[in-house]
């Protein structure tokens, strides 16, 4: 694979996810502030969400999508400001989104089924 055609990959789902967490941003922003109009507790909104599949499934997308964006971000940053060599970006960018991965679904598993 040339170096072209995986920068347009990296592209194409950096913008995929960015469409896909501007829809998630809204969301949950949404539901933000029903709870706080509604006067919801911490412990409501925990009730609420409680082995709710719909809101584990959406949780699920929003995690997976910051775990694509975030790193391809991150990692254009670093190559550009630090100038970094490309396998070290490459490194830094897989374990960011293998973090970002394992703390956003550990924490929709918490709120879910825990």
């Amino acid at each position: 694979m040339t170096d072209t055609v995986t920068q347009v990959r990296l592209w194409y789902w950096g913008r995929i996810s960015s469409m896909v967490l501007a829809f998630c941003v809204l969301v949950h922003l949404a539901v933000i502030i029903y709870a706080v109009r509604a006067g919801l507790t911490g412990a409501a909104v925990l009730a609420r969400t409680h082995g709710s599949v719909a809101f584990g499934l959406f949780y699920t997308v929003f995690v997976l999508a910051c775990a694509v964006h975030a790193p391809l971000g991150m990692a254009r940053i670093v190559r550009e400001e630090l100038g970094w060599s490309e396998q070290i970006v490459n490194l830094l960018a897989i374990l960011f989104a293998l973090l970002l991965l394992v703390l956003g679904l550990r924490a929709v598993y918490g709120v879910v089924l825990a």
